[in-house]
């Protein structure tokens, strides 16, 4: 199906300068995978912000769009944010998702973002220095643009990006919380700051990545999510 003919969904609202502000820095990094935005007639400055509305009671936080992303202009609609999506269907209807505009709908009622907003070549991750090129505005996404507390993180380096601009001890209490044992079932309260001082606390729940090629995980990953979404939403 061709992007154009897709229906429009509403993203959360960005106001103007941050909006300009995304594409100015997307305007300045290489590696986004233009060929794909091409390929969807995307414009490859626009970013893939989440759907969903600002007092959302979950968010969930990525790693990058991927290739159905930029079709759709929408984060988590590939074959990993399915994987979630049909897991928050059951859970909330007690049944299998019955299609794909079924879980599109459903996502409306979170809050969705990236470590960085844009596809990167190969689906490989944004290096480091790229994700800290747009960590203050993605920071100001969460503590601005939403008021929920509760963020189910997936995989490690979504985790792990909370620890940037973070001091030593908070990145290493990071990395020794990623080695126990429950880190799928425990949570991570941070404290976030904007440049222009706001600040706020969050809750991070860890999930691994849920990717296919996620060997270890893919196939416990289901169940796992379900345990959150009772700890969080029942």
């Amino acid at each position: 199906m061709k992007a154009t003919s897709e229906p429009k969904r509403r993203p959360i609202a960005l106001d103007q300068a941050q909006h300009e502000a995304f594409r100015a820095l997307a305007a300045e990094t290489d590696g986004i995978d233009l060929a794909v935005y091409e390929q969807f007639e995307k414009d490859s400055l626009e970013p893939i912000i989440g759907l969903g509305r600002a007092d959302a009671p979950l968010a969930f936080f990525g790693r990058d769009p991927g290739r159905e992303e930029v079709r759709y202009g929408e984060p988590f609609i590939g074959g990993g944010g399915q994987l979630v999506r049909r897991g928050l269907y059951r859970h909330l209807h007690g049944e299998d998702m019955p299609d794909f505009e079924a879980g599109r709908a459903l996502g409306e009622a979170f809050f969705w973002i990236n470590t960085v907003p844009y596809k990167p070549l190969g689906n490989r991750a944004w290096s480091m220095a790229i994700k800290r090129r747009f960590h203050p505005l993605m920071q100001r996404l969460l503590i601005e643009n939403w008021r929920g507390r509760d963020i189910v993180t997936l995989g490690r380096e979504a985790f792990l990006w909370f620890g940037m601009e973070q001091s030593r001890e908070v990145r290493r209490q990071l990395e020794a919380y990623w080695q126990r044992e429950d880190r799928f079932t425990a949570h991570f309260d941070i404290e976030l700051a904007t440049e222009q001082g706001a600040m706020r606390t969050f809750r991070l729940h860890p999930l691994p990545h849920p990717s296919p090629r996620n060997l270890t995980w893919f196939k416990r990953f289901p169940a796992l999510l379900e345990t959150r979404l009772q700890q969080l939403l029942d």
